[in-house]
């Protein structure tokens, strides 16, 4: 039975169970699967192996673990002549079958559609990005976020953000709290409403010395990330933001092509042509941060060997001034 446009997609019912034949890898007892969509094979995207019948912190904290240490955070579409859509189905086909990584609105999104379609409650909420040049919180929402309830209690995800600022667990929606996790101290604040998040980072090292000032360096200890409500949003409360974000000559993202993966101890990052690569913790509360300039030749395959990408279109790499840090 053809199930999409795509003729590599093919399903095959029997009496038990529904297999799904994909680019000639099956996937077998389908259980749950939106439209051209199946969750068994997002789960094989991520390495996902357990169980997830259950719909505990337990089963939600390691399956978002898989999914930031397998889908980059990036913007690469922007520097290689693609255009980045909120579809649903699109996303799903870039991340899932292309194993291309995307920005907050693709990641989260299809996050979203995963927790929902696993049983879990889960809420799309809108924030703003704290700006280190002007040293305030953005007046346009940019950032999607989830909220998942679990029991009698409400946690925060987000698979979008990237670099050190990237969380590794669902933190609790607990206000003046913090919680350590192994890329610093996060917390929560609440105020009359408003949520604010931050981090508080440990001290770094950086053995390449004409790296020791660089740009992309974090000085402050504790930074300031975004600001957020409980409202509920929808993906459309993006759609102008998205189109602004990768258009615009004032916009970070088409200043700078970014990739970010977080791995089992810290993170790596190419920005323009500067590979960065993060030990957490390495020793005495010291971050190892290692820097490497690229040449031209050694972009893309820096791309497949670090991060599993393979692009389609020719990429430019971009690295001119903004304010970034990772």
């Amino acid at each position: 039975i053809p199930v999409s446009d795509n003729s590599s997609v093919l399903a095959r019912l029997n009496k038990k169970s529904l297999h799904i034949i994909i680019n000639n890898e099956i996937f077998v007892n389908i259980t749950s699967f939106t439209g051209n969509m199946y969750i068994e094979e997002y789960l094989a995207r991520i390495g996902y192996k357990g169980s997830h019948e259950k719909h505990d912190l337990e089963t939600l904290t390691v399956i978002f673990q898989h999914h930031i240490r397998a889908v980059p955070f990036e913007n690469l579409s922007i520097h290689c002549g693609e255009i980045i859509t909120l579809d649903l189905d699109q996303v799903y086909n870039k991340i899932v079958r292309k194993k291309r990584g995307g920005w907050c609105m693709e990641h989260n999104q299809l996050l979203c559609w995963v927790l929902k379609t696993l049983g879990y409650d889960t809420t799309p909420l809108g924030a703003y990005i704290y700006n280190l040049h002007q040293n305030k919180y953005a007046s346009h929402m940019t950032h999607l976020l989830l909220k998942v309830d679990i029991d009698d209690r409400t946690y925060i995800l987000d698979g979008g953000f990237g670099v050190s600022y990237q969380i590794w667990q669902p933190m609790e929606l607990i206000s003046g709290k913090d919680q350590p996790q192994t890329p610093g101290i996060f917390r929560f604040t609440e105020n009359n409403g408003t949520w604010y998040f931050e981090k508080t980072r440990r001290k770094q090292y950086v053995p390449n010395q004409s790296f020791s000032n660089s740009d992309l360096l974090e000085r402050s200890e504790c930074r300031k990330i975004y600001t957020f409500s409980l409202e509920p949003r929808t993906i459309r409360d993006f759609q102008f933001q998205c189109t602004y974000l990768q258009t615009s000559p004032d916009s970070l993202f088409t200043k700078k092509s970014i990739c970010s993966l977080q791995t089992t101890d810290g993170f790596r990052a190419l920005i323009g042509w500067i590979l960065i690569e993060t030990t957490y913790n390495y020793k005495d509360n010291t971050d190892l941060v290692e820097f490497t300039t690229l040449k031209d030749e050694e972009v893309e395959k820096t791309l497949k060997d670090k991060f599993s990408i393979t692009l389609e279109r020719k990429f430019v790499p971009i690295n001119l001034k903004g304010l970034y840090v990772i």
